[in-house]
């Protein structure tokens, strides 16, 4: 075919030129593709075979050279008895994998040489909880981390990427007694941990703090390799001319600060804005003289339970 042949042909979005490595002739592959697998034969589309970056793509995109029979039949020398499990998931994501573990190793080695790694990355993913189910693990729903040392947090903080939520508990070895409450306060505080670490494990690392430090119940929040906020749960009170430990539960804080904690999940938001938008004071507009005399005020006569009407402006 010359040149000049060449030229005349049509212009389709389906019909590719491909060079034949034997005859050294163009041929159009057109919209549909037949092809002989070790002897099986196939028939697709072309399309099919290019929609995703594997090596059909490049065999038909000019990028590798394509062997043909004298009757149009695109020639591939390998065993083509898995083909047309690889062939219905080039059409539409379809995968029904076979429950034979032989089975399974010859389709991955099948999906390595057509370098279709979305379908590697399957076949490996079946085969590893395939494993698991033989051997009796099962997946893990979350990891905390206990912390046997206060040498330990640094390295941890400085190293981790995630955000890092720890709650100290120390129930032995306590200064002063609880008060009746404390262990029921105790144990909402502990139960809340675990309830957002099962949630959370995957966008935030959850460590527990037994090392006896001098709180007894205390939330600490960590971004970005420092720490961002803290929510103390234990308070002194004075009871029969005694000191007592108070374990409190601040249920809403601690989710607001969890909820916070997780803007540093993306490293590409600068520090100084996350501080920004987790501090209510700087988050809201420019307040006036008269409002943080209110505020004030509010905070103030809070814990008696006073309040006044907002100022008339």
């Amino acid at each position: 075919m010359s040149d000049s042949t060449l030229s005349n042909l049509p212009s389709t979005s389906t019909s590719v030129l491909q060079k034949e490595s034997i005859s050294g002739t163009y041929h159009s592959f057109g919209k549909y593709v037949k092809l002989n697998v070790g002897n099986h034969l196939f028939l697709t589309s072309y399309d099919t075979l290019t929609k995703e970056d594997t090596m059909f793509k490049a065999m038909f995109s000019g990028r590798m050279e394509v062997i043909q029979d004298s009757e149009g039949w695109v020639l591939i020398d390998r065993d083509g008895e898995h083909f047309n499990i690889i062939l219905n998931y080039l059409r539409d994501g379809t995968l029904n994998l076979p429950d034979c573990i032989q089975t399974l190793n010859e389709l991955l080695h099948e999906a390595k040489f057509y370098c279709i790694q979305t379908l590697v990355e399957l076949i490996e993913q079946h085969l590893r909880a395939r494993s698991r189910k033989t051997t009796g693990d099962t997946d893990a729903c979350c990891k905390v981390i206990m912390l046997t040392s206060a040498k330990e947090l640094p390295n941890i903080v400085a190293t981790v990427r995630k955000p890092i939520v720890k709650l100290a508990i120390n129930r032995h070895n306590n200064k002063y007694s609880y008060t009746a409450s404390s262990d029921e306060m105790l144990m909402k505080n502990i139960e809340l941990f675990d309830k957002l670490s099962i949630r959370l494990n995957n966008r935030i690392l959850f460590i527990k703090d037994v090392t006896g430090s001098e709180e007894i119940c205390c939330w600490s929040f960590y971004g970005n390799g420092q720490k961002m906020a803290e929510v103390c749960c234990t308070s002194i009170v004075y009871a029969t001319e005694r000191k007592q430990n108070k374990v409190e539960f601040f249920e809403a804080r601690i989710y607001e600060e969890t909820l916070n904690i997780l803007l540093y999940e993306n490293r590409n938001t600068s520090v100084d804005e996350i501080i920004r938008a987790t501090t209510p004071r700087l988050a809201s507009a420019v307040l006036t003289d008269d409002d943080y005399d209110e505020e004030r005020f509010s905070t103030t006569n809070s814990a008696s339970g006073t309040s006044r009407p907002p100022r008339k402006r």
